[in-house]
């Protein structure tokens, strides 16, 4: 019996071994990669030399989508136009009489625009309810909408409730104001076609209101499990952001996500897009907790300028549950800029110097 088990154990060692020898190694050529490359500029694929002795076939992919297939081991162009901004996911799947090897390496597409530096002029300072934790901010004709949230976790002494209203820009009066139930927290809102959309942090959902009465009449549920941001419109689609780096364009009538983009500098992508707000084809928006605005591309996210803000919350009253700069609203009839931040006492009246 112990020869027997000796044998058995000698054949199964012989099996490993041989299995180990029919193992192969490919990899991806990176000689042939650069570190970051622009949207529509071309990438060349190639399994390194060392690797690819007797391989029949490789089989190319993006993000797991396939992109052609090559004999042998010949190079393969790829154009990266149907791309986003971002790490690419890129997959070799070589053939060798018919058996498949994989291979795997990344590489990033940026922006390869410089963002532009713009500074501002503060043109005036108006009262602002301390109590509103400001998500989203738009102007409809002469006043404002005001999208905010309940402060959850932030402290108690100013903490509110989410709500939509309408707000007198000059004033800081409340006109009218809708109240949300305490287990919602409100996030951004835009007004569409006369009616003002309102996006939830967590219930993934979003509200339709009457623009006049406030009154909620739609709820429609996101397309995916997510978290609601900001949100704007460009006259027909929505935008909306996940705090993420990406952008959702969605049909207002369903919120189906139509397409996406990701924002992007030619340093990285940017983390955290919230509050949007559309300006003659152009898209501004806060990126949460960095008391900026950025200015970037509704087309493919690339970022085109930076608003540094950062001092304006010095020049409002002090207190445990002063939050980060959100809210910009766009006053078409003076080219300015409204802009707050959660539970701030003040707003801001700024023209950007472009």
């Amino acid at each position: 019996m112990k020869k027997y088990k000796y044998l058995a154990f000698f054949a199964l060692s012989v099996l490993i071994v041989a299995c180990e020898k029919e193992k192969k190694n490919v990899t991806i050529d990176s000689s042939k990669l650069k570190q970051t490359y622009a949207l529509s500029e071309d990438v060349v694929l190639q399994l390194d030399s060392n690797s690819a002795s007797g391989i029949d076939s490789v089989q190319y992919f993006v993000n797991d989508r396939k992109i052609g297939s090559v004999k042998e081991n010949n190079a393969l162009t790829y154009n990266l136009s149907n791309v986003k901004y971002g790490v690419q996911n890129i997959k070799a799947i070589a053939f060798e009489n018919g058996n498949p090897y994989e291979a795997l390496i990344e590489i990033d597409v940026l922006s390869h625009v410089q963002p532009a530096v713009y500074s501002y002029t503060v043109v005036n300072t108006y009262p602002h309810d301390i109590k509103a934790y400001t998500q989203g901010l738009e102007f409809y004709g002469d006043i404002l909408i005001e999208s905010t949230g309940n402060g959850e976790g932030i402290g108690t002494r100013t903490k509110g409730k989410s709500s939509v209203r309408k707000v007198n820009p000059k004033t800081g009066e409340v006109i009218k104001m809708n109240e949300l139930d305490d287990t919602i927290f409100g996030e951004g809102a835009t007004v569409l076609n006369d009616k003002i959309y309102q996006l939830t942090y967590k219930n993934n959902e979003g509200y339709v209101y009457n623009i006049e009465t406030l009154e909620k009449e739609k709820t429609l549920p996101y397309f995916q499990k997510m978290e609601g941001w900001g949100l704007t419109n460009d006259g027909t689609y929505l935008y909306m952001t996940d705090g993420t780096d990406k952008v959702y364009k969605l049909d207002p009538e369903t919120f189906k996500m139509i397409d996406y983009f990701v924002v992007s500098t030619n340093r990285g992508t940017v983390p955290a897009v919230n509050e949007l707000e559309w300006v003659n084809g152009e898209i501004f928006a806060n990126f949460y907790g960095q008391d900026a605005l950025g200015i970037f591309s509704p087309v493919d996210g690339a970022v085109s300028a930076v608003v540094d803000l950062s001092e304006l919350k010095s020049k409002v009253t002090p207190h445990p549950d002063l939050d980060v700069l959100n809210g910009i609203a766009y006053n078409k009839k003076t080219d300015t800029f409204f802009v707050t931040g959660k539970n701030w006492d003040k707003m801001f009246e700024i023209k950007i110097n472009r």
